[in-house]
């Protein structure tokens, strides 16, 4: 059967920029959901995370990293979703982020995969592919993009779209 993706929301930073991207009465008629985020930090390079149904807490990750001359692995218990650049980077451009999450309407622990690069014309570029588990059986209702430091803004252009995906 064809997947077949439906655009539920898409949020762009204004002038201002923005300090979170907020999904809020996500429906739960979908089999899958997907997040694409292309964002780039006003300040300095900073971390990136995602948060279900305002829960902060029991997030896991194992991640592969590489970042243009060296490779690694690791394991977390944070729901870290990658890096978006900064002024430091080459002008106007963005990192991008795909976040999957199979059956977000289920009743049993959520799992999540991210695919996310550091766009940058220099040597040094993160690039990571990572699996997450949020140990929690709710339904996703809600989500949110935001820099682990809380404080950071996403300049303007940074844009994240939520899309559900129905397996008919």
């Amino acid at each position: 059967m064809a997947n077949t993706y439906v655009k539920i929301a898409s949020v762009t930073a204004g002038a201002g920029g923005v300090t979170s991207f907020d999904f809020t009465n996500i429906p739960s008629t979908y089999s899958d959901l997907v997040l694409k985020l292309s964002a780039r930090s006003s300040s300095t390079a900073v971390d990136v995370r995602i948060v279900f149904n305002a829960n902060t807490s029991n997030y896991s990750r194992r991640n592969i990293m590489g970042n243009g001359s060296a490779a690694s692995s690791s394991s977390f218990a944070d729901a870290w979703i990658g890096q978006i650049g900064d002024s430091n980077n080459t002008a106007s451009t963005f990192a991008s982020t795909e976040v999957y999450i199979p059956n977000y309407a289920g009743s049993t622990n959520k799992s999540y995969a991210v695919d996310q690069v550091q766009e940058t014309n220099g040597t040094t570029a993160y690039m990571n592919l990572l699996a997450g588990l949020w140990s929690n059986t709710a339904a996703i209702t809600s989500i949110k993009i935001e820099g682990r430091d809380t404080t950071i803004t996403m300049v303007q252009h940074s844009t994240a779209t939520l899309y559900g995906i129905s397996r008919t």
